[in-house]
């Protein structure tokens, strides 16, 4: 038997204008938890890509128990008991969770011995067999939208089970999950562990790295730095391997010095879709130079607070002053001209046009603007050199500059793309939603700073974000939000961490 279930040698692979792995080689030893430790874009999806067989490697080889294979698709992958659980889930919305499970190997009966049909009464009982056993309940029949993030990822990770895998690949899994979930799943990746399973854990989080891993390869603009045992490491040298210098991870927190109100919102309601009242009666002010933080556990009414500022949902009653004029019912541009910034949850759907290039994203608020263009037609050099100035200002990581479709960047470097955008209008409000959701510690440490430098021009801001300990390092007013009522409003200097993550779970004073 081999001494490592997986070999990739010497791998190299180039996109246009980029080398994405550069002679990269590692070993995995089968039952280890082995993490691929890098910044957004050092390479470590593209690697493990073709580990799963969505791209070819253009140099090297690639061992899977000691002998060499080609994995020329996913299905190969899968033949040699290989499964990813991808960053961005591969579900089909409208299907049941059994549907999508065995879409492809469906068990099959034949109508009066001659017409094949898919047993769903056997799958729906076998995907139920196989969420008890690895401790991920789902409900078979369950339709995949109606579903929260969490669960998908456990569909997910039960279609790589029921194929028989034995090399799971984890792309990224915590970045759309809450705190309490990440545990959950981090528990989850360990029991697999026991169950023998050999796991590759895609991540930027430190954290996760020291509790679950047991071996780490950090990569840096797609070369190989080191490969460790995490037992044998601290974060800080982590996080100096992973970004080549050392990160101060303290931020230096000026006093404040709050001006006039911005924002006022007065008795605001919120009814969604399936008309249930999700922001109920929600009354607060944020002056400038303020960082107002929203904490809140997910699916409080804390997004829809945020669209409803925005403009991108309608407010059932109450009212949304901007600079003191009432801005209720004024459509998106009108909101966006008359002073307000927006970093959505949702970078995909609301935050870019994933089929422009970065360029066009870049100016997608500017573009009707003086300068951008005249009478109508479009000033392409402008587009392109303002493009140019925020993605170096912004350290944004494009194979093409500006020319790169936004499909084809790392998801950290789309959300620098966002936030680049939002701050460089210039508002008197901004509004960041978890922007630092899927980010390597550099770029949130970056983040972190630019928020503090807005609210140090006097910026009125808004935070909504699920991870407390930025709630609590960054703002200046904290608002807890329960099942669409705001439970607490308090000077973030006279809370804990512990009465706010109590007021998080409903708990009233």
């Amino acid at each position: 038997m081999a001494e490592y279930i997986v070999e990739m040698q010497n791998i190299t692979k180039r996109f246009p204008g980029v080398v994405a792995n550069d002679d990269v080689t590692i070993k995995v030893k089968k039952g280890e938890i082995f993490a691929l430790l890098g910044e957004n874009g050092a390479g470590k999806s593209t690697l493990m890509s073709m580990l799963f067989g969505m791209y070819e490697p253009d140099e090297g080889r690639i061992l899977i128990d000691g002998k060499e294979v080609r994995i020329t698709s996913p299905n190969v992958a899968t033949e040699l008991n290989i499964g990813m659980v991808h960053q961005h889930f591969k579900l089909v919305p409208n299907y049941t969770v059994a549907e999508n499970i065995i879409m492809g190997i469906e068990p099959q009966k034949k109508f009066l011995g001659l017409f094949p049909y898919v047993n769903m009464e056997e799958a729906n009982k076998k995907v139920e067999e196989f969420s008890t056993r690895y401790g991920l309940e789902v409900d078979p029949k369950s339709v995949i939208e109606d579903l929260n993030v969490s669960i998908q990822q456990r569909v997910e990770i039960l279609k790589m089970l029921y194929r028989e895998s034995e090399i799971l690949i984890f792309d990224e899994p915590t970045a759309v999950l809450t705190p309490q979930e990440i545990e959950y799943l981090l528990e989850i990746i360990l029991n697999l562990k026991k169950a023998g399973k050999t796991i590759l854990l895609i991540t930027h989080k430190l954290d996760e790295i020291k509790k679950v891993a047991d071996r780490c390869a950090i990569l840096r603009r797609g070369k190989l730095i080191d490969v460790v045992e995490t037992k044998d490491v601290s974060k800080k040298e982590l996080s100096s391997m992973m970004v080549g210098k050392d990160i101060e991870l303290t931020l230096e927190k000026e006093e404040a010095n709050f001006g006039k109100n911005v924002l006022e919102v007065k008795n605001l309601n919120v009814i969604n879709k399936d008309k249930l009242k999700v922001v109920k009666d929600v009354s607060f002010n944020i002056r400038e130079g303020e960082i107002m933080a929203i904490a809140g556990v997910s699916g409080n009414g804390q997004v829809e607070l945020a669209d409803a500022i925005a403009g991108m949902m309608k407010a059932e009653s109450g009212n949304i002053k901007l600079l003191g004029k009432d801005i209720t019912h004024w459509s998106i541009r009108e909101r966006n001209d008359g002073g307000i910034s927006y970093i959505p949850e949702d970078r995909h759907s609301v935050g870019l046009i994933m089929d422009f290039n970065l360029e066009d994203n870049i100016s997608s608020k500017n573009y009707y603007k003086d300068g951008f263009s005249k009478s109508g037609v479009l000033n392409f050099s402008k587009i392109k050199s303002y493009g140019d100035e925020i993605i170096d200002k912004y350290d944004i990581r494009s194979g093409q500059r500006g020319d790169t479709i936004v499909r084809s960047m790392s998801g950290g470097n789309q959300q620098k793309a966002i936030i680049g955008r939002e701050i460089e209008q210039d508002s008197p409000l901004q509004i960041y939603v978890q922007p630092t959701r899927g980010l390597d510690i550099g770029a949130v440490t970056n983040i972190h700073r630019y928020i503090l430098e807005e609210r140090k021009k006097g910026k009125a801001i808004l935070l909504i974000s699920l991870e407390l300990e930025e709630v609590m390092n960054l703002a200046d007013t904290i608002g807890v939000i329960y099942n669409g009522e705001i439970l607490k409003i308090e000077e973030a200097s006279k809370l804990t961490s512990t009465e706010v993550g109590a007021a998080m779970m409903g708990v009233r004073e």
